[in-house]
């Protein structure tokens, strides 16, 4: 929590004038039951057989106006802590949302793995949110309540310090029952946040995949799972929720045994004549306004506690250090020829989990400036995870990764690295927008030749006049596209760039033969470091070199023709595709 505070400096005044202003007003507030004495017991007079013969008229009506004003000017000051209260809570909380933002982009992709896309969604609205109403609530009541709670228990001793006992007894037990719940409610909230992110969770998985979903008629199985992390939600928000209301129950009936015990003593004293009516009153007004500002104190603690809750989630989110390994390594580009080995994998493994199995197991391999790699094997053998480590998406294990000569890890390079490189994911995703706006994405300054000559290359020009040109609306995700066409407008985004480097993970997977073909000899001509991961035999055969995958490990590296001689996984691999005419 303390890391949330900084957010808070941009807004020192503001922060320290809105429970200023509620002061000022809670100061009227105190003030008026001593008026209201004055007006019963000067302005009325003495009682004479139900009337008062000696009321003061003039004095009633400059009484009463005084009030009037008093309300006016409580009411201006109420106004005024609300805005400084309202814009310091927005303000924050938009900051925080922009450096959680800030923070999730310097994640690396295990740091999203492990904290799981709908915790950090979570978090950056829901959370945040509630941050918000508790600092927006806190700037308002945290000063304001106790003062008056305190306040009213000193101005009563004022009007009669023996009413002290009463207000003195019911305040010291409301404060025990306050703190009691809160103290009890607050880890629970942190506890129904964890049950929050399951359900989010369900809600996110199905929405993204309601296509396979109902392919597979899981509609009532998934409805099973989402009930039962609903149940458990529901239990745990319920259980806290019922200990917070009893807030409010049992502050109502404290400080009406109070006041009864108040108007009991009161109305014995006045008929003794110690007291005065108007005292009665006053004392009657201060007692209430400690119930209205205690109900309201409770409801503040709740609510800072779901606060304090999400703020410490949130700032869990700022704190975490990303993953990425930085070092300052020394240059040692000058020690290789400009054009040899280009990228270097030196004896790399790799884990996604500390505890998990490897991914990559001792993989080594170079690759020529304008050459082209092709990477094959069978699902789950770490094709995947070979090309991530290239850009530096993920940290390796042990061993290498070089790219020109450079350590991925070296401090300064990341940036320029990824620039080099235009990367085509195994998901063909497109954002909501234009055609224009997606491949503006590969480099912002290109022209519309440069577009049409990238998506000329990756077999899309077409697809894009068919769509009504640059202009043509991409839906969310792309989904008003065909698998196919996805893929060749996420090629010609990544071609846009210009890339040294082009890595393109399974990306011909939804194309015909024929596209593919095409595609191939297209970006043959570039002359670019290619990168190319398939499960097609036929994607890779023409790469100057091959490196076949198994369950990690390099079982093969070399050109088709040798590799269908020497390497049993990438003959197989060949044979099944030919025999089923895939080839």
């Amino acid at each position: 929590m303390k890391r949330l505070f900084k957010y808070f400096k941009p807004y020192k005044w503001q922060s320290a004038l809105g429970p200023l202003f509620k002061l000022l007003e809670a100061t009227f507030e105190l003030i008026v039951p001593l008026i209201v004495a004055r007006l019963v017991d000067v302005g009325l007079g003495q009682a004479v057989g139900g009337k008062y013969p000696n009321a003061d008229s003039g004095y009633i009506v400059r009484t009463c106006l005084l009030l009037v004003g008093m309300g006016a000017i409580g009411f201006v000051f109420a106004v005024v802590a609300q805005y400084f209260a309202a814009k310091t809570a927005t303000g924050v909380s938009a900051y925080i949302r922009k450096d959680m933002f800030k923070k999730i982009q310097s994640f690396s992709y295990r740091d999203i793995d492990e904290i799981g896309t709908s915790t950090l969604v979570n978090r950056m609205t829901g959370d945040v949110d509630k941050f918000q109403s508790g600092v927006n609530l806190f700037l308002r009541l945290f000063l304001r309540s106790p003062f008056i709670v305190f306040g009213a228990v000193v101005t009563a001793m004022i009007v009669d310090i023996n009413s002290f006992p009463v207000f003195g007894v019911t305040v010291l037990v409301l404060a025990i029952v306050v703190f009691a719940v809160m103290g009890i409610c607050m880890p629970l909230y942190h506890k129904s946040q964890a049950a929050l992110d399951d359900v989010t969770l369900s809600t996110r998985e199905n929405l993204t995949g309601v296509k396979v979903l109902r392919a597979f008629c899981r509609e009532k199985e998934e409805e099973a799972v989402f009930d039962k992390r609903n149940e458990k939600l529901t239990k745990e928000r319920t259980f806290v929720g019922v200990l917070a209301m009893l807030t409010n129950p049992l502050t109502y009936v404290l400080v009406n045994l109070g006041i009864v015990w108040l108007l009991y003593s009161g109305a014995i004293r006045v008929d003794a004549g110690n007291l005065s009516q108007g005292s009665v009153i006053a004392l009657y007004n201060l007692m209430s306004q400690i119930l209205i500002e205690l109900i309201k104190l409770a409801n503040l603690i709740v609510t800072v506690t779901k606060a304090a809750a999400s703020g410490k989630r949130v700032s869990a989110v700022l704190a975490r250090t990303p993953s990425l390994t930085v070092t300052d390594g020394e240059e040692t580009g000058s020690l290789r020829e400009k054009d040899k080995d280009f990228i270097l994998f030196e004896d790399v493994s790799f884990k996604y989990h500390e505890t998990g199995e490897k991914a990559l197991d001792n993989v080594s391999f170079s690759l020529d400036r304008g050459q082209t790699l092709g990477v094959i094997g069978g699902t789950g053998s770490g094709k995947s995870s070979l090309v991530n480590l290239i850009p530096h998406f993920y940290d390796v294990s042990a061993g290498k990764v070089l790219v020109d000569g450079q350590d991925v890890t070296k401090k300064g390079m990341q940036l320029p690295l990824r620039e080099r490189i235009g990367v085509v994911p195994q998901k063909a995703l497109l954002f909501k927008g234009s055609i224009r706006e997606n491949l503006l994405w590969g480099r912002a300054d290109a022209t519309d030749e440069e577009l049409y000559a990238a998506l000329k290359i990756a077999q899309a020009e077409e697809t894009v006049r068919e769509k009504g040109g640059l202009d043509a609306l991409v839906e969310q995700g792309g989904k008003n596209f065909s698998g196919g066409q996805r893929q060749r407008l996420t090629i010609a985004r990544a071609l846009v760039r210009n890339p040294e480097i082009l890595i393109l993970d399974d990306s011909f997977s939804a194309l015909d033969y024929l596209t593919d073909a095409a595609l191939r000899q297209e970006l043959a001509k570039l002359n670019l470091t290619t990168v190319i991961v398939s499960q097609r035999a036929s994607s890779v055969q023409d790469a100057d070199k091959i490196l076949v995958l198994d369950e990690g490990k390099c079982v093969g590296l070399g050109k088709h023709e040798s590799l269908l001689q020497s390497c049993d996984v990438y003959r197989e691999i060949y044979l099944s595709q030919t025999t089923e005419g895939g080839v």
